[in-house]
């Protein structure tokens, strides 16, 4: 199986790394919260003690996403360049022919998009930011839709992304 790379900017990886340094240096103080309601007697009702288990649950899984997701990331600038679809860009599209049914989204991860989430995001690993992947404006690319449809889509423009 080969391991897909996620394209990061140098912002986007400090932003993750820090998020990771702090996520790791709670795990002392999270055991330790553990600790205390184990203590408080009765575990089948003990409240406090499931939820920080739970807690603690949640953050490794978070420990664990981020430390793959930075393993396989390769950190770059965003783009400069318009007028081609790269990750790190955010284009304008229409679908089939239509003219009139435009979508705006950003080619990248989720963590790239940081915290506003007001734009749409779309892998370069989906079929959709594949497809568009190197796209020239007014370039129309082909990609097939989980149900097996082929897809027309036609890269409108394509600008770097600003955060």
């Amino acid at each position: 199986m080969t391991e897909n790379v996620t394209w990061l900017t140098q912002d986007a990886h400090d932003r993750l790394k820090t998020e990771l340094d702090t996520l790791i240096a709670n795990r002392p103080v999270l055991a330790a919260e553990i600790n205390e309601r184990r203590e408080e007697g009765d575990l089948k009702e003990n409240g406090g003690y499931h939820a920080a288990r739970e807690e603690q649950g949640q953050q490794e899984a978070r420990i664990r996403q981020l430390q793959d997701l930075l393993a396989t990331a390769k950190v770059g600038a965003a783009p400069t360049q318009s007028g081609v679809a790269l990750p790190g860009s955010v284009v304008k599209v229409y679908y089939d022919g239509d003219k009139d049914d435009t979508e705006s989204f950003l080619i990248a991860t989720r963590e790239e998009s940081g915290q506003g989430g007001k734009l749409e995001v779309y892998s370069p690993n989906s079929p959709l930011g594949g497809a568009l992947l190197d796209a020239k404006v007014g370039e129309t690319r082909e990609y097939t839709v989980p149900n097996g449809a082929v897809v027309k889509v036609t890269l409108v423009s394509a600008e770097p992304y600003h955060g």
